[in-house]
């Protein structure tokens, strides 16, 4: 059976043994520490058997797990290079791949959410799944559009037509409970990273993703307005139901493939798009892209990016919050105590909390040192850096880190931006990325407002 497992006890049991083999890796630690082994090496060998099973295991279960693996795969790059080199294509793995569920299963979903003459809208439809995803799969079809015409023939185009898995919802749920009682393995891979809130964000996140309708409207508005766009695509909504979603079909060359074997231009080019779209997508849609792993965005033969999956997406009626573009320019000007105030009112340092204005200054400063120049080459190194000078108790970084507060409606425009950073850095990827905040960040550029 490879629809996603309905019995609790299975899934549970699969997700129990993280923390049992991670137990028993450490008991091997504590023995080779009494014949002489140095500790680095016992902490890099822990490091890297964990971080395969538990990839190993978030891959097999889909659902939840699937869904934190890719989150957390945006992060590879800030993971220190002998770590990152064995289990980098496990994780690439996990953003576009999975067990199929049975052909069974499929006409039976879209029977129920189509109809029972769900074919007669099809030319053609493909049984074995294109691709799959954390919580459905894709099947590549031919939608028959009405006849231009009066007595003309039905015109064809090719489609991607998503099937959620039966019991998704109860898996997502019952995988983010279990998860959240391992938060503490993650921090033997990355230190830097504090699963918890991530954890909760995707939680909130569970019923809007699981609601096909919901993503359709939400693709429509961005399909609207990136409508002729020459840098960024969306496919249009065909049709939609609660658990299935017809698409226009995007041909183009999957993200993670340039990631591997794109050359320096292609990159480059990646970056810059990816970018536009983040920084775009809320003052243009209201929007924000949520979900940035490469399993999402193709290369299209005309050079555009090509979206393909808008289940997570933050909503900002406003655009991008203006206290961001403002603080950043504050810092790239030096004024510490501007950026302390700014910081005070928008909660991210307590009313009470008594803070060095020139350290944490010093603190940002790293950080926006891409939009500091004219042009910036994003690579791992950098990311590790900036991880292990956050992440490092001895750190005065990390010690400063420890008083700043994220409050609640920043956490997922944070989390966002961190994950875009990191496909950035995977793509080692340079560009004028100081000019595409000048034109859509609202607050960053002082002589004009972000474009509409």
């Amino acid at each position: 059976m490879t629809d996603i497992p309905r019995r609790a006890a299975s899934r549970t049991a699969k997700l129990a043994a993280l923390p049992l083999g991670f137990a028993g890796r450490t008991a091997l630690g504590l023995g080779k520490r009494a014949v002489g082994i140095a500790a680095d090496v016992i902490s890099a060998d822990i490091q890297q058997r964990t971080a395969e099973q538990l990839f190993s295991v978030l891959g097999q279960l889909k659902g939840g797990a699937m869904k934190f693996g890719q989150a957390l795969s945006v992060f590879e790059a800030a993971m220190p290079e002998e770590m990152a080199g064995p289990y980098r294509q496990a994780l690439t793995k996990l953003q576009e791949a999975a067990p199929p569920m049975p052909v069974a299963s499929v006409h039976k979903a879209l029977a129920e959410q189509l109809g029972p003459d769900w074919r007669d809208g099809f030319a053609e439809f493909d049984d074995s799944p294109a691709a799959a995803a954390s919580i459905g799969q894709v099947h590549r079809a031919v939608w028959k559009l009405p006849p231009a015409r009066k007595n003309g023939k039905p015109r064809l185009l090719p489609v991607a037509v998503k099937v959620q898995y039966p019991g998704a919802g109860e898996a997502l749920v019952s995988d983010l409970k279990q998860l959240s009682r391992l938060a503490g393995m993650f921090k033997i891979i990355q230190p830097g990273i504090d699963v918890k809130p991530l954890l909760a964000e995707l939680h909130e996140r569970v019923v809007e993703e699981l609601d096909y309708e919901m993503e359709a409207e939400t693709q429509r508005v961005f399909a609207t307005a990136y409508a002729d766009d020459p840098d960024i695509f969306v496919p249009r909504v065909v049709a939609s139901a609660p658990r299935v979603l017809v698409t226009e079909w995007v041909d183009g060359t999957p993200l993670a493939s340039v990631i591997a074997d794109g050359t320096v231009a292609e990159r480059d080019e990646a970056g810059r798009l990816m970018a536009i779209l983040h920084f775009s997508a809320p003052g243009r849609a209201g929007l924000l892209h949520a979900d940035p792993h490469p399993g999402n965005f193709r290369i299209l033969p005309d050079g555009r990016l090509g979206v393909i999956d808008f289940g997570a997406v933050a909503r900002l009626p406003e655009g991008h919050p203006e206290p961001i573009g403002r603080l950043v320019r504050l810092a790239l000007a030096g004024d510490a105590d501007g950026v302390v105030a700014g910081l005070r009112d928008e909660g991210f340092i307590k009313r009470d909390e008594t803070i060095d204005a020139a350290a944490v200054l010093g603190f940002l400063r790293p950080m926006i040192e891409p939009v500091a120049v004219d042009r910036f080459r994003f690579t791992r190194a950098w990311l590790r850096g900036e991880a292990t000078r956050i992440a490092n108790p001895r750190s005065p970084a990390y010690q400063l880190g420890r008083k700043l507060n994220l409050p609640p409606s920043y956490l997922l425009i944070h989390r966002v931006t961190l994950g875009s950073i990191g496909v950035l850095c995977q793509l080692e990827a340079e560009a004028s990325y100081r000019e595409i905040l000048e034109k859509w960040l609202p607050g960053f550029a002082p002589e004009h407002s972000a474009a509409s």
